[in-house]
């Protein structure tokens, strides 16, 4: 059958999704894109933040009343909305065939060999199971870079997170099911693996007793076809000195490190249940850019957090001035049900949590403008991700870039290059986040 898969919140839930696709694929059904035609629907939902149930909410109704009016025969809802409302969504929405949680995306095909029937369908498993799925993922990033989730849910707990409740405790994919995925993506044309999960530098405590990210990042190095292996979603109390010098000596590896630390005052550290202070974050920061020069740091901020005084606030201000990071966000604090940050006392009103984000957002601006105009007159490798038709101009990424949250270089270019090349490019300008190049072309006689 025809069917239409929509993906929502994060780039764990696409690693998810495209399982869903290649066991759906392997199955005989056709993927489509086309609303139209589509005769079963699936919607891959994501609960962590208000927004984004917002979102999921209204894309359900959306397909609902699509399903009313097309040649739609099956309208699934899984994911992390389906896991939080199971119940709710079956009553409220009877256009609604089945549900499926995030840790039963596996059984996706059964699901829909029963709703075929006429069943309506809850499939859930444990918040702690883990699907282990050896089939080929069905690439939804454009061909030449890819996620690589090397674990599910998490132990840390923060007050604010909904995730340790809704994707279980963390459970690190075995070595050899992640190499596997890593081999599927690079002979698919990938060359470029952001590794993700909810935290990815606890990787093996669970199998081994002791982290090993650093062990698996070498194995990944081996795979021949990648050429750039970027780490995402590393919590900076769990970096270790092995971790960081394999970043530093291994080719592949970009340097980049994406980290978040959501606040840098201790009081709201310790209200969010975090375990680092403002000093172990800048010894932590110290160490990796002295051991590696030129990497580029990137982090999220959490602002209007319950209890945040204009002093704590200030705190935050210094701290993004002082460490001069590469790549920040700033999210205003979501309450989100169920945890304890909800109960706190001292929440702050949505005027206030925004008026602060787009002050921390002006100064990480200044700070930005700062980074890229430094980057003017160096040599970068560049991966091509397009052209601009209109101005004449390609669009790529550096190291320094990871898709879709960072900037872009955009490139003059004397001959036509392909989407997925990697050129050398000279940066000629910059923008606050952005900057521009020329390919460099080397002549031989």
């Amino acid at each position: 059958m025809k069917i239409l898969f929509v993906s929502l919140g994060c780039d764990k839930n696409l690693v998810d999704s495209e399982v869903m696709l290649g066991l759906l694929r392997d199955r005989g059904h056709e993927i489509t894109n086309d609303e139209a035609q589509a005769e079963i629907i699936v919607v891959n939902t994501c609960s962590f933040i208000h927004d984004a149930r917002e979102e999921s909410v209204q894309t359900v109704l959306e397909m609902a009343e699509l399903k009313k009016n097309g040649v739609c025969r099956l309208l699934i809802v899984s994911g992390c909305l389906a896991e939080k409302y199971r119940d709710e969504i079956l009553e409220e929405l009877p256009e609604v065939d089945a549900v499926v949680g995030p840790t039963a995306y596996d059984t996706i095909c059964e699901v829909i060999d029963k709703s075929l029937e006429g069943e309506r369908v809850q499939s859930f498993e444990s918040a702690d199971r883990l699907p282990l799925v050896k089939t080929r993922r069905v690439l939804t990033t454009g061909g030449y870079s890819s996620y690589l989730k090397i674990s599910e849910g998490c132990d840390k707990h923060c007050t604010y997170c909904i995730i340790p409740k809704l994707r279980g405790n963390y459970r690190s994919v075995p070595m050899d099911y992640v190499l596997e995925d890593a081999r599927n993506l690079a002979a698919s044309g990938v060359k470029e693996i952001n590794i993700v999960a909810q935290e990815t530098t606890t990787w093996g405590k669970d199998i081994y007793g002791e982290k090993r990210l650093h062990v698996l990042l070498k194995e990944l190095c081996k795979v021949e076809g990648i050429q750039w292996i970027r780490l995402l979603y590393c919590y900076p109390e769990e970096i270790t000195d092995e971790l960081i010098e394999v970043i530093r000596t291994e080719p592949k590896i970009c340097h980049y490190l994406d980290m978040p630390i959501q606040h840098s005052s201790d009081a709201i550290l310790k209200r969010m249940g975090r375990r680092t202070s403002r000093g172990e974050l800048e010894t932590v920061i110290g160490k990796l850019r002295r051991s590696i020069p030129d990497i580029t740091l990137r982090t999220t901020l959490i602002t209007g957090f319950p209890g945040e005084t204009e002093s704590d606030h200030a705190d935050l201000k210094s701290f993004i001035q002082k460490m001069e990071f590469d790549r920040l966000g700033v999210f205003t604090y979501s309450p989100e049900e169920g945890t304890p940050a909800e109960r706190m006392e001292g929440q702050i009103t949505e005027e206030l949590k925004s008026s602060r984000r787009d002050e921390l957002m002006l100064l990480q601006q200044h700070v930005s403008a700062k980074k890229t105009a430094a980057m003017v007159g160096r040599t970068l490798e560049v991966l091509v991700e397009g052209r601009i038709p209109e101005e004449g101009v390609y669009v790529g990424r550096t190291y320094r870039d990871a898709p879709e949250v960072d900037g872009y270089i955009f490139l003059n270019a004397e001959e036509e290059i392909i989407s997925g090349d990697f050129v050398t490019v000279k940066v000629t300008g910059a923008d606050e986040y952005d900057l521009t190049g020329d390919v460099i072309y080397e002549f031989t006689e």
